[in-house]
């Protein structure tokens, strides 16, 4: 029996990150650590976005957030001094492992802030679209012809000598 899903459904209703398919095949595809440190996307409104990522263990010098292009970087690493010298691990269930974690951010989308509390690592994204790409609302107007066209030479930018 072979697994399959269907994402179609999400792809019809995400706004502001690209390539989501490719993240969601590289989560389900079991690759070693891929699934390290768990991480959560959520929309606040039509413009806000957060990622919540759990990092219990690393502080915040530990931490190091790269956004370039549309990309968003995390990456940890842990110094290991939590463990004083000659104890032995009876039971290591908290990956402290060093992790890197990359996100595919949409066109527009800039990050605005990091905070730490409680063990999860908050991201605060927000999608600013230029002014010029906005859709705008064009009237539709009646009368003379020639004031028509005057009307249309404005909205497309060309005037007439």
């Amino acid at each position: 029996m072979t697994n399959t899903f269907d994402f179609s459904p999400l792809f019809r209703s995400t706004v502001g990150f690209d390539r989501l398919s490719r993240l969601l095949e590289a989560g389900t595809l079991g690759e070693q650590g891929a699934a390290y440190p768990p991480y959560n996307i959520i929309k606040l409104d039509e413009d806000n976005y957060g990622i919540t990522m759990a990092v219990a263990g690393f502080t915040e010098d530990d931490l190091e957030i790269t956004a370039r292009e549309n990309q968003l970087i995390v990456s940890g690493k842990t110094a290991g001094a939590g463990v004083p010298e000659g104890a032995v691990y009876l039971h290591r269930g908290i990956a402290e492992r060093a992790f890197e974690r990359r996100f595919q951010l949409a066109d527009h989308i800039r990050v605005t802030g990091a905070a730490m509390e409680n063990g999860l690592l908050t991201i605060s994204l927000v999608r600013e679209i230029p002014e010029q790409m906005k859709p705008r609302k064009i009237e539709i107007s009646s009368g003379e012809k020639g004031k028509d066209k005057a009307k249309l030479k404005t909205i497309t930018g060309q005037r007439s000598a």
